[in-house]
């Protein structure tokens, strides 16, 4: 099972690696510490956003529009090849062990990794999203599709 998880946050019992599909590093943090303080295990850049859309997701307040622009930009990022490989190996293993993928973002509907974690899921992964502390809910629910609608906490 994949979960997808926020950085620093405590992690779960089970939860297994942690992924940091993050573009940047944790500044002034040794990489050393990055599994000590609840970052990631491993960094995964390749099915991280590039840059510029790191910088378009951060410009300005989401909006249904430019959530929609985002994730279709996002998507098309994914399609390069070492982002395929990448996620058909995280798609592979999300059916045989437990892990999670993580990022900065507070919300995880407003976040790259709900997208990602759709595309694992149409490769067969089962991924959980959580969406308050100690449950959580599968992406295409109907309560994941009313807690995507949901502004941000």
């Amino acid at each position: 099972m994949i979960r997808v998880v926020r950085i620093g946050d405590p992690r779960a019992r089970g939860e297994g690696v942690r992924l940091g599909t993050v573009r940047l590093l944790p500044r002034g943090v040794r990489k050393e510490e990055y599994s000590k303080r609840n970052l990631f295990d491993v960094w995964a850049p390749a099915v991280s956003p590039t840059r510029e859309l790191v910088a378009y997701a951060q410009a300005k307040p989401w909006t249904d529009a430019r959530w929609a622009a985002y994730r279709k930009r996002y998507l098309r990022e994914m399609q390069r090849p070492e982002a395929q490989r990448a996620i058909e190996l995280l798609a592979a293993l999300g059916k045989q062990t437990n892990f999670s993928i993580c990022c900065y973002c507070e919300n995880p509907y407003r976040c790259h990794r709900s997208i990602l974690g759709e595309l694992l899921r149409e490769r067969g992964a089962k991924v959980v999203i959580p969406h308050s502390p100690g449950a959580s809910v599968t992406p295409g629910s109907a309560s994941a599709r009313r807690r995507r609608n949901a502004p941000p906490r």
